[in-house]
């Protein structure tokens, strides 16, 4: 198994665990495929520590299975179980975003409305893992701003299980520049105080997500052969 460079975002299991999914979603790991520890550790350079703390992560989110005698294996993700996150997290999101633009204080609506302008720059760079990075920001922000904790403990959940997928859409040809088209639909209305419109705007921008995301799945799985 060749070396790969991992790429540090946060601590060294942080960074394999986004390093382990996004090899899954991208069909470099089929699903069926045995995850030996050793290996993986010779793969990513590190020791088998957190290799195994990772895959734990990655059984709780659904991209790895622990079998008897078997050890871990790469989970398969219907389409139904992933159209299903994507319908919860539609919701969930429709309800941040209209209850942001009700809630969101002066100061919370000039930051949202900061950083989603900044992001012009990383759609015409094409800076995709730049650009992921800030769309799990523009988000945050979105869930903060509906000043709901269990609202933001629930969507921040289900998120964290659609997260690789939704890096994943990133790597399709003028997604970048959709996705912030979407995110300014969101941010107009928050900005106008309009709920409905918010509510409707994050809506639409979820459910495109989704089609990106299986669109993008069912790319690599044919590249690689799945």
């Amino acid at each position: 198994m060749a070396t790969r460079e991992l790429v540090r975002a946060g601590t060294t299991v942080e960074s394999l665990v986004r390093a382990l999914a996004d090899d899954i979603v991208s069909g470099r790991f089929a699903p069926g495929v045995r995850l030996d520890e050793t290996s993986l550790a010779m793969r990513y350079a590190v020791s088998r520590t957190p290799v195994r703390e990772a895959l734990g992560r990655l059984s709780a989110m659904g991209l790895v299975d622990r079998r008897p005698n078997r050890g871990a294996v790469v989970a398969t993700v219907s389409d139904d179980r992933l159209h299903s996150m994507f319908d919860a997290m539609t919701e969930l999101e429709a309800i941040c975003a209209r209850l942001s633009a009700e809630r969101m204080t002066a100061a919370e609506r000039r930051h949202l409305d900061d950083i989603h302008q900044a992001a012009r720059r990383l759609v015409h760079e094409g800076a995709e893992e730049a650009y992921a990075v800030h769309n799990t920001e523009f988000h945050t922000r979105l869930y903060d701003g509906a000043h709901n904790l269990h609202i933001h403990e629930v969507v921040s959940m289900t998120r964290s299980r659609l997260a690789p997928f939704r890096r994943a859409q990133f790597r399709i040809s003028g997604r970048l520049a959709k996705s912030w088209d979407e995110h300014d639909a969101i941010v107009t209305a928050i900005l106008r105080g309009d709920g409905a419109g918010a509510e409707k705007a994050a809506r639409a921008h979820v459910s495109t997500v989704s089609d990106a995301s299986s669109e993008f799945v069912h790319g690599a799985q044919r590249r690689f052969g799945g």
